[in-house]
C-alpha cells in the first residue's frame, strides 16, 4: 500500500497575505513535526495549490483512523500550543477530514497532488465505492504514481476553527487522491472521474497541489 496506514487526517484552507509568512514558518518549524510526533502518526505531507479554491493542504497518515480520536490527540487539540492558536484564528475556509483509507492502489507519492472532493449518496456508499475501485488504477494512467480514497467519518470531520454545533453538511464527504509526477499530466487523470456521468454530479471541488515537503516518523530525531 503507497500510504502507510489505515487513517487519514485532511486539512486545508486558505491565510490573508497579511499573515502567510507567519503561518507557513509555523508549519514548518513547528506544527507538521508536532503532529508527526505524535503516538499512531506515520508521515506529515505539505502542499500548495496550482489550481484550487483552498491554498494549502496537508495530510497526516495515521496507523488506524483510532488514533485521530485518541485521548491522546483529542488533549493535544484541547491544548495547542500559543503559536497554534494564533495561526489557527487567522485560518479561512478550512476544510478538515479525518478519514479512513479504503482504496489505496500503486507504489510511491508523487510530487504533484489531484484531489476530488465527493457526496456519496444516501444508501450509495457501497455502490460508490465498486465504481471508484475499478477507476482508481494508476497502471492505465501516464504519469500517475498512485490513487487512493479516503472516507470521512462524518463524527471526527470537524473545522476546529468552527461552532462545533453549526451544520456541517461536508463531513460525511470522501476524497479521491491522485499522486502524479507533475502537475501536468493530474487533468487527464481526474476527467475520468469528474466526466463520468454516474460520478460527475457527486462532485464538490477538485483542485491540484505542489508538494511542498515530507516528514516521515523516521525522519525526526531520536530521543
Amino acid at each position: 500500500m503507497p500510504i502507510a496506514g489505515k487513517g487519514m487526517l485532511l486539512t486545508s484552507m486558505n491565510i490573508d497575505a497579511a499573515h502567510e509568512a507567519e503561518f507557513n514558518r509555523w508549519y514548518d518549524r513547528e506544527h507538521l513535526e508536532e503532529r508527526v510526533a505524535m503516538p499512531g502518526f506515520l508521515e506529515g505531507r505539505r502542499y500548495v495549490a496550482h489550481q484550487g479554491d483552498l491554498k494549502y493542504l496537508s495530510l497526516y497518515s495515521t496507523e488506524t483512523i483510532e488514533v485521530l480520536d485518541s485521548p491522546f490527540y483529542r488533549n493535544a487539540l484541547a491544548n495547542q500550543t500559543a503559536w497554534s492558536k494564533a495561526n489557527i484564528a487567522n485560518f479561512k475556509g478550512m476544510i478538515r477530514g479525518v478519514s479512513r483509507i479504503t482504496i489505496s492502489r500503486g507504489t510511491g507519492r508523487g510530487a504533484a497532488l489531484g484531489i476530488i472532493q465527493l457526496r456519496p449518496p444516501a444508501g450509495g456508499a457501497d455502490k460508490l465505492r465498486s465504481a471508484l475501485r475499478d477507476q482508481l488504477d494508476p497502471a492505465k494512467l501516464d504519469g500517475i504514481i498512485s490513487m487512493h480514497l479516503l472516507e470521512n467519518d462524518p463524527a471526527l470531520s470537524k473545522p476546529i476553527t468552527d461552532d462545533p454545533a453549526a451544520p456541517n453538511p461536508g463531513a460525511g464527504d470522501w476524497f479521491v487522491l491522485i499522486d502524479a509526477t507533475d502537475v501536468s499530466v493530474v487533468p487527464a487523470a481526474a476527467a475520468g472521474l469528474t466526466d463520468n456521468a454516474a460520478i460527475k454530479p457527486l462532485v464538490i471541488s477538485h483542485g491540484i497541489y505542489r508538494l511542498m515537503w515530507d516528514l516521515a516518523k523516521s525522519d525526526l530525531p531520536r530521543a
